[in-house]
């Protein structure tokens, strides 16, 4: 989650956050920054097709898509949309970039030359992930070399509002990033459909086995969250010499396991995006 000086930097930002797109993750950006104590008459939207709840907040202050030259200064654009519909929405969003705007892009697979080009202003691209939603995301961040020491800090608290942020200095690993923790949610998914689909096999009913296995993989990564120890350190101690994990792990960890099929994996989600990238 955020810092303890998350309220207070959030609310000392100066002129208008506007975001642009607000789905599922824009959303959750939205959410936590007015948890976070942010002035909802500070925030506009830019939203063609508002759910409910961001109409709602329309009514407590949030301005819904205003026109550009009736906001004032606006000290940071947070673009949400969906890549795919950048290049059609950047025109609309060009007129919002004022001279000291920060641009702040989540977009998977957009670079920071694209957002320059197609917006202007001080650009950080980051990539967050779906836990986000509940606060327990983790978002990297990059920033072009105009963007000041203020700017990267209101970045970085306007990101942190979702869950934990790291910087890099080199974009290229943007990329990688992607594939580990942008589409990493994914795999533990998969692990839990999988564990589960394996225990039906083994004779458990399905439900129960489905249980056992969500339960199993959330308290595991709670576990791994609340730990000082690392992961390895972790599977150790829960693996008896010759005992039912280590017959298990001996198939996981062998050859065609785990650790080759995950850095195929990651190799080809990393191949994509640089593909995707614009």
């Amino acid at each position: 989650m955020t810092s303890p000086d998350a309220a207070s930097a959030l609310h000392a930002i100066h002129g208008t956050v506007i975001l642009a797109g607000a789905g599922k993750m824009g959303g959750a950006l939205l959410t936590g920054w007015l948890a976070q104590g942010l002035d909802p008459t500070r925030v506009a939207v830019i939203e063609p097709h508002p759910s409910d709840d961001i109409r709602a907040l329309a009514g407590k202050g949030v301005r819904l898509n205003p026109a550009p030259n009736a906001i004032g200064a606006v000290a940071a654009l947070v673009v949400a949309v969906k890549p795919q519909m950048f290049q059609e929405a950047s025109a609309a969003l060009k007129p919002f970039v004022q001279t000291t705007t920060l641009v702040v892009s989540i977009m998977a697979g957009t670079t920071i030359a694209a957002l320059s080009q197609a917006c202007g202003g001080s650009v950080v691209r980051a990539m967050p992930n779906t836990p986000a939603a509940i606060g327990r995301g983790i978002t990297v961040a990059v920033a072009n070399s105009n963007v000041g020491e203020a700017q990267r800090m209101m970045a970085h608290e306007l990101l942190a509002a979702t869950g934990s942020v790291e910087w890099l200095d080199d974009e290229a690993l943007m990329d990688a990033v992607t594939a580990v923790s942008g589409s990493g949610p994914a795999y533990v998914f998969l692990l839990a459909e999988e564990l589960a689909r394996a225990g039906v096999a083994a004779g458990l009913p399905a439900e129960l086995a489905a249980k056992l296995a969500r339960e199993t993989v959330a308290g595991s990564g709670e576990l791994l969250h609340r730990s000082e120890l690392d992961a390895a350190t972790l599977r150790q101690n829960v693996t008896s010499p010759g005992g039912t994990t280590a017959a298990a792990l001996g198939v996981l960890m062998g050859d065609g396991g785990f650790k080759p099929l995950l850095e195929r994996a990651v190799a080809a989600a990393t191949t994509r995006s640089k593909e995707l990238a614009k």
